[in-house]
């Protein structure tokens, strides 16, 4: 069964709550040595030893809080700048006077710029602001005088935490653009997937309809009527959203191609022969040619290749008569699958197909070259008036992830 794509969230976040928890465990250890090696030197050092207790407790214990930006909730914030603070304006108390005076570090230290960081990460570059507006006034009464190396400290952490909650917000609204266009390029795949379904089995049912009940007449041409009315219904539907419904007669040998395909006893990963899905296309005037060897392909890789050739032949018959002959060449090379459709007919008027889009009728350009795209290949319309037209699918043997599309199937 098809999947629909899935979109795929990048968190842009979690490498920053990540490397905040490494500076948090990384400066509670620089400011702990910071105090025993000038121990000696503190007025007060047992409330010194006490205060680097509890930050070490509360650090270690609150480890789990700035893993995500859900655990980091505003009462841990809050918690956490208080014990910053707190360590700040007990310096002036545990320490010395003259090395307070003399430019000496606070108890928290460097400690108190993760407790910022965490307000910017988690809410920005506002929340940025009023933290460290908090840990400058902190700082200021610490020291009892705006000296220079302390405005110096406090403008350095109060413009990199600010920068910092700016540049988190535009990842965020980065991240959530990024997202936005993830989901519309897969709900656009799905439509395209979706519209190539509808042709290739209501539209062609009604359009075969319209065209049994006119040749029939009576009741059987009213009936047609109404059928090529709800065709035309169906296609306003469909091509009035993302992506257009292709356009595309009913044909027989891709309905036997597509049995083929799944009448296969193969699993979804084992490579089939895309010889045989072809083989039921041949007849009277479709001659088919291939390797004499198996060309093997993944299965949905297989059914979109031959229901991109089962489509260029229902246009042979639709645009070229049913007395049109076509060639069908398997050319099975070393990184690529190429299978060409040939036809003898009128050829297509330069700027047929591009008046068919406009019309909503887009059996080229969805369900062959939409196929052929979905799959990394390509499909190219050459047409000569008056000299037939020649289709050219090629399908790579590696997809873009650089899986084996011989070998594993396309899981959409």
């Amino acid at each position: 069964m098809r999947g629909r794509e899935k979109v795929m969230r990048m968190s842009v976040e979690l490498p920053l709550w990540r490397a905040l928890t490494g500076y948090r465990l990384l400066a509670m250890v620089y400011a702990i040595g910071l105090f025993a090696a000038a121990r000696e030197e503190f007025a007060r050092p047992w409330l010194a030893a006490a205060y680097f207790a509890l930050l070490a407790v509360w650090t270690l214990a609150t480890l789990p809080r700035v893993a995500n930006a859900a655990a980091c909730t505003r009462g841990f914030l809050a918690a956490d700048l208080t014990v910053a603070l707190a360590g700040i304006l007990l310096t002036p108390v545990a320490d010395a006077h003259e090395r307070v005076q003399a430019g000496g570090p606070t108890l928290p230290s460097i400690w108190t710029a993760g407790a910022v960081l965490a307000f910017a990460i988690k809410g920005g570059w506002r929340w940025a602001a009023l933290a460290s507006t908090l840990v400058a006034v902190a700082n200021l009464v610490e020291r009892g005088s705006p000296a220079r190396d302390t405005v110096h400290n406090v403008i350095l952490v109060w413009v990199a935490s600010i920068a910092i909650g700016y540049v988190v917000e535009v990842a965020r609204a980065s991240e959530r653009t990024l997202a936005r266009a993830l989901e519309i390029e897969a709900a656009t795949r799905e439509r395209e997937r979706l519209a190539r379904d509808i042709h290739d089995s209501v539209l062609q049912v009604l359009a075969m309809v319209q065209r049994r009940g006119a040749v029939i007449g009576g009741e059987a041409a009213e009936l047609g009527r109404l059928a090529g009315e709800q065709e035309v219904a169906l296609r306003t539907l469909v091509s009035g959203g993302l992506v257009p419904a292709p356009r595309v007669p009913q044909d027989t040998a891709r309905g036997a191609v597509v049995r083929a395909v799944d009448e296969d006893g193969t699993g979804d990963d084992e490579p089939v022969d895309l010889r045989t899905l072809l083989a039921p296309c041949a007849g009277s005037l479709v001659s088919l040619a291939e390797p004499g060897a198996p060309v093997r392909l993944a299965p949905a890789a297989a059914r979109e290749v031959a229901a991109a050739v089962g489509a260029a032949l229902d246009n042979v018959r639709r645009h070229a008569g049913e007395g049109a002959r076509a060639w069908i060449l398997v050319e099975d090379e070393p990184d690529q699958v190429i299978v060409t459709v040939r036809d003898d007919g009128p050829g297509i008027p330069e700027g047929r197909l591009a008046q068919a889009e406009g019309e909503g009728r887009l059996g080229v350009a969805l369900s062959i070259r939409g196929r052929l795209r979905d799959l990394g290949g390509s499909a190219e319309v050459i047409s000569v008036p008056g000299q037939g037209t020649e289709v050219e699918l090629r399908v790579p043997k590696a997809g873009n992830d650089g899986t084996d599309v011989r070998g594993k199937a396309e899981q959409r």
